[in-house]
């Protein structure tokens, strides 16, 4: 059995051991991989046998077990696994998830096959030294969960923020603007069944332009709104031509029709439900624990999959854009089986975005993984930004030559890359053993990869990703505290009789707020009266180093009782003071206006009364790290602020690490060049001993045969002999004694190699030693703003919109 080492160290990741092709033999020693090293992305390459996934899935478990979360694209259905964790590795853990299939196939029945796979597992683990404590540590570690976007399987997921404008660091990068309506545009267009070019379709050229208009202004575009505009776009020319030239309204109809066809579609709505495709949450809990999402899209059709995967790079590009710039590892994204999302010839809506990932997001801690058992379908001039290669084994020569070929780009311009071993050794590479080039070691390495810690059955069905799913999403819903505390508040309850706009004195304050959408069939316009109230508050406390201010614009209902306007009824509005009109709709009616709201004074007293209310009910919470005494910014959330701090701590502590290496590589380098010397003493005393032994040996021999045979007689001269050649054996008794003391030397040195081994260890864990943000209590602080830090700015009625159904149903048309 190996022998068990150590290989729980921060910021390396196990993924096996070495291994001799020569020998056909695994080796002791690790194959230990530095966190870091990832930052300059990956790329795993075997057919279908190789270990392929089982070495992807482990490098996942590592970054979850040293607190990375990642978000994983999985076409195949083969991650799921990951959520297959058994820390008691017991038979009846297995027996819900083994394939019967291959229970019957071994002619077993499923209970005697659960035990047999336990019984692998267990022993699977204990041979690379891993254990049942290891799998709960890895359950501990990272909040899993599966996402089956269209489909209620696992967890659902809205692709509705997509369409959403992008954040301000996209929005200012033209470039990027640019690239991110594009794919969005060909995504949706090849969804609707449409193969769009960027540059020659019309169709495309058109929705590009929405979006683009509205994104750069700031604006959220949904589908329905998308539709409304396709049919009436805010533009009248397009280039050089105007708009009914270029595309006639019957044929934008027409566009428009298989848009609204595919929002009707009876599984469409699945794609608009659930959790918001935010990689900031899909990426750390709400406590900022790390999380591992995966996205199972096995179920989709190609032109879905193409769709959702460029929805979600584009958030992935988004999100990483807004992040500070690092060198330690922040998080990873892995795909498995990106043949067809990146060839080396077409350009998909997925590979702009991707191409952009892999260019740009080391230098935002964002680590890349891609897997294929296809390399002839790869861009690998766009994977030369990989800096470590796995490669297994082959199926084809012709595979193995566009890989080399691909290796060889990749390694342009380093030292020493041998075309000739790299094929060689390729060729030598059997199931689970891979050949890793990392461009910041200094050779190529072999190894056999660990022991997956979760059960690796194989696809899961969508009823089994169901089951698992099913507890994760109850006890999600459990904490989501409903859609209608998030909503903007609705006007007053009673809806009041149509009229005219009532007549007010020049010192009623009056605004409207926009018409957003149009008008559903047979509807019209009807506003209710409301209180608008907008403040500013300031929050200082020096010493918590907080400087803050809040605008707040909030609504009332407004009634003709005692107390006309209560501020504890009031919600935050869903629109600022900015976006108010100084008119109303064309031909709306208008509800009664309660009378208190109709007097000038009224607005006075209640503007004093909004800053009353917001002295006793508003206050910012902000957090403390007791270990590091940072404090949280003013409107970060416990998740956002405890991986800044983790990230800090990380590269502080990579820093010292590296510092502590440094300090000791002389002093190891020192012992290793003396411990070679030794062992070289060693053989060398070995070899004189021997060849001393032979010699007395012969000598002794010699002289007493010739005497018994009779040749010569026992003369002095015999005697002599014998007797030089007792003497030989006393030199070679005193060179095994030389033997014996170099090996005690060599010995000792090794010994002093290991103490100064254990000596940097002890000191990296002394350096990382400082709680882990991740975990620690933070100390949460409250500020109260005084009086005189309050300002109201506003106090206003306000005409909220609606429309108004033949049954006297009003649905509000300014959210």
């Amino acid at each position: 059995m190996t022998p068990v080492q150590d290989f729980e160290k921060l910021g390396v990741f196990y993924l096996g051991r070495r291994y001799d092709l020569a020998k056909k033999k695994r080796e002791d020693d690790l194959v230990l991989y530095d966190s870091r090293d990832l930052v300059t992305h990956a790329l795993c390459v075997g057919m279908t046998g190789s270990g392929k996934t089982g070495l992807c899935i482990g490098l996942i478990e590592e970054a979850a077990i040293d607190g990375i979360p990642s978000i994983l694209i999985d076409p195949k259905g083969d991650l799921a696994d990951m959520l297959l964790t058994f820390p008691e590795l017991s038979p009846s853990e297995f027996r819900p998830w083994i394939n019967e299939e291959d229970a019957a196939r071994k002619g077993q029945s499923p209970e005697e096959y659960a035990k047999a796979q336990a019984e692998m597992w267990r022993k699977g683990l204990a041979e690379w030294g891993e254990g049942p404590e290891r799998i709960a540590k890895l359950r501990a570690s990272a909040d899993f969960a599966i996402y089956t976007p269209g489909s209620s399987a696992g967890l659902p997921v809205s692709i509705l923020k997509s369409f959403a404008a992008p954040s301000p660091a996209v929005r200012e990068d033209e470039e990027a603007l640019r690239e991110r309506v594009a794919t969005t545009a060909t995504g949706l267009l090849a969804l609707m069944g449409i193969e769009a070019d960027p540059v020659r379709s019309r169709e495309h050229i058109l929705v590009a332009t929405i979006l683009g208009g509205a994104w750069s202004r700031g604006e959220d575009v949904d589908l329905p709104g998308l539709l409304a505009k396709i049919q009436a776009p805010a533009f009248s020319k397009v280039g050089a031509l105007d708009l009914e030239s270029f595309f006639p309204s019957k044929d934008r109809f027409a566009l428009a029709m298989k848009l609204n066809n595919l929002l009707a579609a009876p599984g469409f709505s699945a794609w608009l439900e659930g959790e918001p495709l935010e990689v900031g949450s899909l990426l750390r809990t709400a406590q900022g624990k790390p999380r591992v999402s995966i996205f199972s899209i096995a179920h989709l059709s190609d032109a879905e999959r193409m769709f959702f995967v460029t929805l979600l790079l584009n958030e992935v590009v988004g999100w990483m854009r807004a992040q500070p710039g690092t060198t330690s590892l922040r998080a990873l994204l892995y795909m498995d089986e990106i043949a067809g999302y990146f060839p080396p010839v077409a350009t998909p809506p997925a590979k702009a975005p991707l191409l952009t990932l892999l260019k740009q997001a080391r230098a935002f801690g964002v680590g890349i993984v891609l897997a294929t058992q296809n390399p002839v379908d790869l861009d690998y001039k766009g994977l030369s930004n990989c800096g470590t290669w796995f490669l297994g084994r082959l199926q084809t020569e012709r595979d193995k030559a566009r890989v080399l070929e691909g290796l060889e780009g990749a390694a342009a311009g380093a030292k020493g890359f041998d075309r000739g071993k790299m094929e060689e050794t390729l060729a030598g590479l059997g199931s689970r053993v891979f050949l890793m080039n990392n461009v910041h070691e200094d050779a190529p390495e072999v190894f056999e990869t660990r022991w997956c810690l979760c059960y690796l059955r194989g696809p899961l069905t969508r009823a089994q990703i169901k089951t698992l799913m099913d507890p994760v999403r109850k006890a999600r819903e459990a904490r989501d505290p409903g859609e209608a505390a998030r909503k903007p508040p609705a006007a007053p309850s009673a809806a009041g009789t149509a009229g005219a706009r009532p007549v007010l004195p020049p010192e009623v304050p009056q605004h409207f707020a926009p018409v957003r959408g149009s008008a559903p069939g047979g509807a019209t316009l009807f506003y209710r009266p409301a209180i608008l109230g907008s403040a500013q508050i300031q929050f200082d406390d020096r010493k918590a180093g907080v400087s803050s201010s809040e605008e707040i614009v909030l609504l009332a209902p407004v009634t003709g009782g005692p107390e006309a306007v209560r501020w504890e009824e009031a919600k935050e509005a869903s629109l600022t003071v900015a976006d108010l009109e100084k008119e109303p709709g064309a031909g709306a009616a208008f509800e009664d206006l309660p009378s208190p709201a109709a007097r000038g004074k009224s607005y006075e007293a209640w503007g004093k009364d909004l800053a009353a209310f917001l002295y006793r009910d508003r206050a910012l919470t902000v957090f403390r790290s007791p270990s590091s005494k940072e404090v949280s910014r003013p409107g970060e959330s416990e998740a956002d602020f405890r991986s800044r701090l983790q990230q800090a701590w990380r590269e502080r502590r990579d820093e010292a690490t590296g510092k502590l290496r440094e300090k000791y590589a002389a002093k190891l380098a020192s012992l290793e060049s003396r411990l070679r010397a030794a062992e070289q003493k060693v053989d060398r005393e070995k070899q004189e001993t021997t060849f001393a032994g032979v010699q007395t040996a012969i000598s002794v021999g010699a002289a007493v045969l010739g005497a018994f045979l009779g040749r010569k007689a026992i003369s002095a001269t015999t005697i002599g002999r014998a007797t030089t050649a007792a003497r030989g054996a006393g030199r070679t008794a005193q060179q095994a004694g030389d033997v014996a003391r170099a090996k005690e030397t060599a010995g000792a040195i090794k010994q002093q190699i290991a103490d100064l081994e254990g000596e940097l260890q002890a000191e990296i864990d002394a350096a990382a030693s400082v709680a882990d943000p991740a975990t620690e209590k933070l100390e949460p602080i409250t500020l109260r703003p005084k009086k005189s830090d309050i300002a109201v700015r506003l106090t206003a009625l306000v005409w909220l919109p609606h429309w108004k159904d033949e049954t006297g149903t009003l649905t509000p048309a300014w959210e």
